[in-house]
């Protein structure tokens, strides 16, 4: 492990001596600052290990030679020694990790889709709350939402919810919220006060770039419509909302949520593009489809990756085994409570190898 991380230093050393040297062209320079950016984090956490490596060797040779009756300055220096080690040890382990193979995708930003599944009304509410939040939380991190398509449902919430998340490393914190969410609460429509089991289905895609897919718009059938609100009443008389359609895979994105058709246009293209390049995803990476499979599912009862339980103020992750008391936070956006640990497992198993990176 360390020879690899010499080798990063190393590279990241001439990285920097280019780019200093004033003589790249803006395109070599622009891919040498994102290389070093890349691996950054890595050799900065290396050099800290190697800096308190050095006082921790410093102060062992110093005890080997150190008087006996002088107790004090031995005391501290046990001490001392015994705080460094532990730091290089939590210290290797996130070596470890920053070793890991990058997700290529982990610094895009998103585009997220949610539906109401099974519970009906109750389903599309919770769909709505699922989105709030998210919303809550991309506030905590300072990203940007852009709804591009929503569907509203009859009694409030939505039956299908498209959204943008830009920011920093979005996808790294969200990839892993595709699934089923499953809610247990007291719908308010509940005259008896029955606990009813509903849920909605997240779908979190890595936003495609231009320099990654290229689609012609001979490729795409472009139809308008009127934009229509709950139960599908037109909302207006102009045929603002648009469909695009790719011919040769099928894929068929809608979008009503701009003020003209060209802001719609410009918005399905994008999410078009999106849909288009997480299918390729899928073909292209078995593991990457054998979790999307595992994950997302159809939406029924017995598909869950995470249940939200109102009346004990409890959310359960079930691929982890995590349950925590701290429902209403999380719902207000403190999703890092769940997202860390998360995160942590993941990391884990790859490097146990029970997860291919």
């Amino acid at each position: 492990m360390f020879d690899r991380l010499k080798l990063i230093e190393k590279q990241y050393k001439e990285i920097q001596d280019k780019v200093s040297s004033g003589t790249l062209e803006v395109k070599e320079m622009t891919e040498l600052l994102k290389e070093s950016a890349g691996i950054q984090e890595t050799v900065e956490t290396f050099q800290l290990y190697q800096e308190k490596e050095s006082e921790l060797n410093d102060l062992k040779e110093m005890l080997e030679i150190e008087e006996d009756d002088n107790d004090d300055l031995i005391q501290m220096a046990e001490k001392e020694i015994d705080r460094l080690e532990k730091f290089l040890e939590k210290t290797e382990e996130r070596l470890k990790i920053l070793l890991l193979p990058k997700d290529p995708n982990d610094d895009k930003n998103v585009i997220v889709e949610i539906k109401g599944a099974a519970g009906g009304d109750e389903g599309n509410i919770f769909a709505g709350d699922l989105f709030r939040m998210y919303s809550k939380y991309a506030e905590t991190k300072n990203w940007k939402i852009e709804v591009l398509n929503t569907m509203e449902g009859a009694m409030g919430g939505y039956t299908s919810i498209e959204f943008m998340i830009s920011g920093k490393l979005v996808y790294s914190m969200l990839k892993y919220e595709s699934g089923t969410h499953r809610v247990q609460r007291v719908p308010e429509t509940e005259s008896q006060g029955r606990i009813h089991t509903s849920t909605a289905t997240v779908l979190v895609m890595p936003e495609a770039e231009e320099v990654e897919i290229d689609i012609s718009w001979n490729d795409i059938r472009f139809d308008t419509f009127n934009s229509s609100g709950p139960g599908g009443q037109s909302v207006n008389t102009t045929k603002s909302a648009v469909r695009l359609t790719h011919v040769p895979s099928g894929i068929a994105v809608s979008c009503q949520e701009g003020k003209s058709q060209h802001e719609n246009k410009d918005k399905a293209f994008r999410l078009l593009k999106t849909r288009i390049y997480d299918s390729i995803l899928e073909k292209q990476m078995a593991k990457e489809d054998a979790e999307r499979l595992a994950l997302v599912g159809r939406g029924d009862r017995s598909e869950k990756i995470r249940t939200y339980n109102y009346p004990q103020n409890r959310v359960s992750d079930h691929r982890i085994g995590l349950t925590l008391q701290r429902l209403d936070a999380i719902m207000e956006g403190r999703l890092d409570l769940i997202l860390e640990p998360l995160l942590n497992e993941f990391q884990k198993r790859q490097l146990t190898g029970e997860m291919k990176s």
